[in-house]
């Protein structure tokens, strides 16, 4: 009885064996499938910007974990030969669940103003799942992975510096890489110069969240994958897809984060929510508070996944430690309307100069409430934290919703030129690479293929190229025979001229002709302040009235449809951003169809796209006096 016994033991346990290898060989061959099929999807969804400047490499940290094959993405800056080299490298983190394809919106604004990296996290976008060991997915431990990338990219030669740009997950992995109080500051030192933290994560899981977590993390990624099917049930309306970028997204949004879904590997998630919770979790307090960099917390009043609230725990534990007081700018105690698509507020270290709040009437500026004390220098590293929280519906999915990305570019390229580098301004960087300081038509060949006059924009103006003096066809008198308001109904019978210089033709050749010239200076390759486009507005309001211009009925020397001439160097840039913000403020438009406007009747419209940015930041809290959103 005891041999049968032992022997029925002996089976059932060799039964047991058998069985278990076979669990664990189709888990694994499940986990291998989806990896596949990630993999799959991610390569075919791949943006071309980042398919065209990625590489694969395999990657050893300090702590001896070797990953094998790690997609980066990494973009030169486009004129890197004729600027100063140690200009600021950008690094862009995703978080959990997400991959370097959600920047790509960022990514095409700010490839124009620095060299970017941006980096899928093992077993997240184009990267292999490998290796599969817990320990490889801790925060920390991908920290590491993203300080061994970073160092292999970095021109240290040069001493160039790094600005790390976060998402959700990703603010954390920075944080560790940033705070004097880390375990892991050693790893970059004094290399890192600014932090972005986008939908950041601050606390640590609660009790309940923790459970609920360690819940999830015993579960086989199998069965995992059979809740995941369930939940994005109703496709680009589902659960899945809501839940991260908020009830009232757009179908676009909607698509892109159903590619997004696809790319997101169960087994990963798993392992990565397991090392959450553990010894090596997320950063909480000491670490945020440590950070002496200049900071920049943008959170989502919608977001699910990252509350906005912890972008003011933060920033709570940030004013306690650098021990700001009554002379930091705050601009959060403003009222907000719930329509807005953006709120600003602004601390600044108390030993930094704080200047004083915009009018009430002006469009608020990015730069307003901070300025440090080192004017005319190229870098900025003393303390600043700027905070700001996108009102509903903004959610987790912030960064690349069609709503919200406009403005957000806009005010990173603002962030880092204000408070990091002057260097990674659009508009410093094109004044280095100008070879002279006075513009003269030097570039004859240039300003020849430019198209003399737009057709009326807005009915009201018409964008111009400057005219030259000694030109056969645009020189003023030419100009008269041909745009004046005495030639055609909807003539020019006003110019005005923006450019900073004294212009290369003589205006008595306009006046004579009856077309009056009218001078309103500024600077070059250098957005427009608001006061300039306040003065710029009340000077057409004037032209206008005194005129009778842009008007079917109206009566004066202009002659009712009769237009106002506008020019710069060459009429797209500065010109279209005065004319856009004209016909947003006086006539109504929305500021996408005033963009659009001007780009169908002065093609290819505003070339600058820091530019555009600009205006969508500038109006993104600017309501029109029939109660609706301005862009939106």
């Amino acid at each position: 009885m005891d041999a049968l016994q032992r022997s029925s033991a002996i089976r059932w346990t060799l039964l047991s064996m058998v069985a278990g290898f076979a669990i664990i060989s189709g888990w694994r061959a499940v986990e291998k499938a989806q990896t596949k099929r990630r993999l799959q999807a991610a390569e075919a969804s791949d943006p071309s910007l980042l398919a065209k400047h990625c590489t694969f490499s395999s990657f050893t940290t300090p702590s001896g974990y070797t990953y094998p094959r790690i997609r980066v993405f990494y973009k030169p800056h486009l004129n890197a030969y004729k600027l100063p080299k140690s200009i600021p490298l950008l690094v862009f983190t995703h978080g959990l669940g997400g991959s370097a394809a959600q920047f790509v919106s960022l990514l095409t604004s700010l490839i124009n103003q620095a060299p970017c990296l941006a980096i899928d996290l093992p077993g997240f976008g184009r990267s292999e799942f490998a290796p599969r060991n817990d320990k490889a997915y801790t925060t920390h431990a991908l920290a590491e992975l993203v300080a061994t990338i970073i160092k292999d990219y970095r021109d240290a030669e040069n001493d160039q510096k790094v600005v790390l740009v976060g998402h959700s997950m990703g603010c954390s992995i920075n944080a560790l890489l940033t705070s004097s109080t880390s375990p892991l500051t050693h790893l970059l030192g004094d290399d890192i110069i600014g932090c972005i933290a986008i939908c950041p994560k601050g606390e640590s899981p609660t009790q309940n969240e923790a459970t609920v977590l360690r819940r999830l993390a015993w579960l086989p990624s199998p069965i995992f994958d059979l809740l995941r099917l369930v939940d994005r049930r109703g496709g680009l309306a589902s659960r899945s897809v809501t839940r991260i970028v908020g009830d009232s997204a757009d179908d676009e949004t909607r698509k892109m984060q159903v590619k997004f879904n696809m790319q997101s590997e169960s087994a990963v998630f798993l392992r990565v929510v397991a090392a959450g919770i553990g010894a090596e979790g997320m950063p909480g307090k000491a670490i945020w508070s440590g950070i002496k960099v200049p900071l920049f917390l943008v959170g989502g009043e919608s977001d699910r996944i990252t509350p906005a609230q912890e972008v003011e725990n933060i920033k709570e534990w940030l004013t306690e430690s650098h021990h700001l007081g009554s002379e930091s700018h705050n601009n959060d105690s403003e009222p907000k309307h719930p329509a807005l698509p953006v709120t600003t507020g602004d601390t600044a270290a108390a030993e930094n100069t704080v200047a004083p709040s915009q009018p009430s009437s002006d469009p608020p500026r990015m730069d307003s409430g901070v300025a440090i004390k080192d004017s005319h220098t190229s870098t900025k590293h003393a303390f600043a934290l700027k905070t700001t929280t996108f009102p509903a519906p903004a959610a987790h999915g912030l960064l690349y919703s069609t709503p919200t990305v406009r403005i957000l570019s806009g005010m990173l390229e603002n962030f880092l030129a204000t408070h990091i580098d002057e260097r990674l301004g659009a508009s410093w960087q094109l004044h280095a690479l100008t070879t002279s300081g006075k513009w003269d038509v030097k570039n004859l060949k240039k300003w020849q293929a430019v198209s003399a006059c737009s057709e009326p924009i807005g009915g009201i103006f018409r964008a111009m190229k400057t005219m030259r003096e000694v030109d056969p066809v645009h020189s003023p008198k030419e100009f008269v025979k041909v745009w004046s308001r005495g030639v055609i109904e909807d003539g020019v019978a006003v110019v005005v001229d923006i450019s900073h210089e004294t212009p290369v033709y003589h205006p008595e050749g306009l006046e004579s002709a009856g077309v009056r010239y009218f001078k309103f200076p500024t600077v070059s390759k250098e957005k427009p302040r608001p006061d300039e486009v306040d003065a710029f507005v009340k000077l057409v309001d004037g032209l206008r009235r005194d005129y009778g211009l842009g008007k079917e009925d109206g009566k004066g020397e202009g002659g009712g449809r009769a237009t106002i001439g506008v020019h710069c160097h060459y009429g797209f840039n500065r010109t279209g951003f005065f004319i856009v913000c004209y016909l947003v403020e006086r006539e109504g438009y929305r500021l996408q169809d005033a963009v659009q406007e001007f780009g169908e009747k002065r093609p290819p419209g505003i070339r600058h796209e820091h530019f555009v940015n600009e205006l969508y930041v500038r109006y993104a809290v600017k309501m029109e006096r029939r109660g609706t959103v301005i862009g939106m």
